[in-house]
């Protein structure tokens, strides 16, 4: 078995940009064509990608749609995408333009009932995504800190049918600090449901650590700014992934 490496594509704008601890105001702009880069993801191998529409995190509905249907359509593989999905009207769209899965976090916490209905409704399509500052659920675009353990909001979903946990340490992430491995893995070990690393990936021995852990309940790794900055190479953390 190997884990999946998610090339991650933050929209703002409607460019590519990478925040620095989900802070809107630290985004550092890598480019304006996001169909462009999901091709150049691929060419390096990838067939998998992480989308975030930023701004629909902090509005609550779709912001970066038309960036979001350019990918879909350039990009053969599997997209998977996040960002202000909180009722079923935009779970439905985004399925039926093509969107292989979708990232849940805000209304995971705020409304269960809801993420649960999506998860029978479309099996193997929802993802909940588990932000924490300070081990606690963050919401809101992370603007927001909650009072609930991460533990305890991935084990409201156990027997919901969600396809995975997307596990997200907000005080790493677009920092290069490293992956909170131990967290992620702790996470992973804690609940039935498969859990993917995102935030602070730094470079090839994240991916490499994180891929020893594929018998826990390590499903996949996301990462951004190492690539864009150079700091780590897709076709190299691909074949890492994939030996294990």
């Amino acid at each position: 078995m190997s884990i999946i490496v998610f090339p991650a594509i933050d929209l703002k704008g409607g460019q590519v940009v990478r925040l620095a601890e989900g802070d809107m105001d630290r985004a550092t702009i890598y480019g304006d064509d996001p169909a462009a880069q999901a091709t150049l993801f691929h060419e390096a191998g990838a067939w998998h990608l992480h989308v975030v529409d930023l701004d629909g995190s902090f509005a609550g509905k779709a912001v970066n749609g038309a960036a979001v249907e350019s990918i879909v359509k350039t990009f053969p593989g599997h997209v998977q995408l996040g960002g202000g999905i909180r009722n079923m009207e935009s779970v439905e769209r985004w399925f039926g333009i093509g969107v292989s899965r979708l990232v849940i976090g805000t209304a995971a916490l705020k409304d269960p009932d809801f993420v649960k209905l999506a998860a029978k409704e479309f099996p193997g399509g929802i993802v909940v995504a588990v932000d924490a500052r300070d081990g606690m659920v963050a919401t809101d675009g992370w603007a927001e800190k909650s009072d609930m353990p991460v533990a305890d909001l991935a084990r409201r979903f156990e027997d919901a049918g969600v396809a995975s946990l997307l596990f997200t340490d907000v005080g790493r992430d677009g920092l290069l600090k490293g992956a909170n491995i131990e967290a992620t893995v702790d996470l992973a070990r804690a609940t039935d449901i498969p859990v993917i690393a995102s935030g602070g990936v730094a470079g090839i021995s994240d991916i490499r650590i994180l891929a020893l852990h594929v018998q826990d309940g390590i499903e996949g790794v996301i990462t951004g700014r190492a690539l864009y900055d150079g700091r780590l190479d897709l076709a190299a953390a691909l074949a890492v992934a994939e030996a294990g």
